[in-house]
């Protein structure tokens, strides 16, 4: 954490920074509570340095990753801390990043809120199904939000996976994603992901059933419902189908 004065001297731009800090820019003239430019930047910054000269499969730098999250998080909730974790949500888990060190760079809450969305913890490596369980518990409904786009932005990359990763991404996107779109009223997207999942899911025993979402007692997501809802939802790749 040497350059932690001098890091805006070193701050380079590229396409994927450029094209986040624009979009920022804009919404930034709309909005009543403006955002911390000078923040974003740094997280900007450290999550570049940081993932380095890590790689996509696409062969994209992994650090274009979460600021195409960040600009997707952006149009649904614009404040500093949100999408400085939206930056920084992958650096504790696949960095040298550590809490400690976000702590001491850009606060507590920031620290505590990237701590959230990593699978590793104490005990072991979570499912994203318990990361996501967790968070709704909690009510961190900012967090769920940041992994929903982080989930998108991935599906929509999905074809540089291995035929198998793509399988098991899609059905895990549809048992639980799906769910979280209806949960954060992201209709907007919510057809757009369904269209991936469905375009790269080939199962046919799945495609010809009734697909449990949610069962009251066993359910996977504990997602509200009401009484009157039912508890099976169909199977939204058989209904696109029809």
């Amino acid at each position: 954490m040497k350059d932690i004065n001098c890091w805006e001297a070193k701050f380079e731009v590229c396409m994927y920074s450029d094209k986040l800090l624009n979009k920022l820019l804009l919404l930034n003239k709309q909005a009543s509570n403006k955002i911390d430019f000078t923040e974003v930047r740094k997280a900007i910054y450290y999550a570049k340095k940081y993932h380095g000269a890590q790689k996509r499969q696409s062969g994209e730098p992994y650090y274009s990753h979460p600021l195409e999250v960040a600009y997707m998080v952006a149009e649904h909730r614009f404040t500093t801390d949100v999408l400085v974790t939206s930056i920084l949500h992958d650096t504790i888990e696949d960095t040298e990043l550590t809490k400690e060190m976000i702590d001491y760079i850009f606060g507590f809450t920031i620290a505590s809120q990237v701590e959230d969305l990593t699978r590793i913890k104490i005990d072991g490596k979570i499912s994203v199904a318990e990361m996501v369980k967790s968070l709704w518990f909690q009510n961190k409904k900012d967090l769920l939000l940041i992994k929903y786009f982080d989930r998108l932005h991935n599906m929509r990359t999905i074809n540089a996976k291995s035929p198998e990763k793509i399988q098991k991404t899609a059905s895990e996107t549809i048992e639980i994603f799906l769910i979280l779109a209806s949960y954060l009223e992201m209709s907007k997207t919510e057809l757009e992901l369904k269209t991936l999942c469905c375009n790269n899911f080939k199962s046919s025993s799945f495609y010809n059933a009734p697909h449990v979402f949610v069962s009251e007692g066993s359910m996977r997501l504990p997602f509200p419902t009401s009484q009157s809802e039912t508890t099976q939802r169909q199977n939204p790749c058989l209904a696109e189908k029809k």
